[in-house]
């Protein structure tokens, strides 16, 4: 089992991609193999991101994956977010579930923008997490 947080631009990507890497990041938790980090901040972000006209996602595909979300994640609500090294406030939240899974379990944080964390073996893009996957299913 991993757990890792996945950063809406991932989720973005593998809803307008199926046939990418995010879409296997999200066949992963699809089929058990990926617990997602999330809390309450991270959630309210997919909903809000996944909702925009633009993207054309349509409302039925967005909350299905919302709700397989919530039913299989792991909502850490006491996550810090005192994290300056991460410059963008709004990836903080991503940061904060994974170092506080990081205290008893390896987590990763799965991103497509990964100049935006510092660089740490765990903060992941989507082609390393597919390789990860990959190792652990051997």
């Amino acid at each position: 089992m991993i757990y890792a947080a996945i950063d809406t631009n991932v989720l973005v990507s593998a809803l307008l991609h199926f046939n990418s890497n995010p879409g296997t990041v999200l066949l992963s938790v699809l089929n058990g193999e990926t617990i997602p980090l999330v809390n309450d901040e991270i959630l309210a972000e997919y909903r809000e991101v996944l909702s925009r006209k633009k993207l054309k996602i349509s409302a039925e595909l967005a909350e299905s994956v919302l709700t397989r979300f919530a039913a299989c994640c792991l909502n850490i609500a006491d996550a810090s977010s005192e994290y300056p090294e991460v410059t963008d406030p709004k990836d903080r939240c991503f940061y904060a579930v994974t170092m506080s899974e990081r205290e008893s379990e390896d987590a990763l944080l799965v991103t497509g923008n990964i100049r935006h964390f510092p660089v740490k073996p765990y903060v992941v893009t989507p082609a390393q997490f597919v390789e990860i996957l990959q190792k652990s299913k051997k």
